[in-house]
């Protein structure tokens, strides 16, 4: 996967810190926020900007998986979500560790 190693270190995260964990573009990152309001709940800065939580950040990776990874349409997501969110949760942890297990294998096989 290409997300950016994530652990929970700020009580807010900007779009384009989103957008880099993701590593999609910021205005997709927006639309998905828009079209998400039940799962992504961005407060607002003093200029307005959009501030995300830690949980939204998590919301974000699940819709990415199932939209841009299992090819899902949006109100495929989004029922997914309703319908089982603990299983999505889990199966996105097991990809990402996986993927993180296979970089580092192609790493050491790179060094020999």
């Amino acid at each position: 996967m290409p997300y950016k190693e994530f652990k929970i270190e700020k009580l807010y995260y900007t779009i384009g810190e989103v957008a880099e964990i993701l590593g999609e573009n910021t205005s997709l990152v927006r639309f998905w926020a828009q079209k998400f309001p039940e799962y992504i709940k961005p407060a607002r800065n003093k200029k307005g900007n959009r501030l995300f939580t830690a949980d939204d950040v998590t919301n974000f990776r699940l819709i990415h998986y199932l939209v841009k990874e299992r090819g899902m349409t949006l109100e495929g997501a989004s029922k997914r979500l309703k319908d089982n969110k603990s299983g999505v949760d889990r199966r996105v942890d097991v990809v990402e560790i996986l993927s993180g297990i296979k970089e580092r294998l192609k790493e050491v096989s790179d060094s020999l």
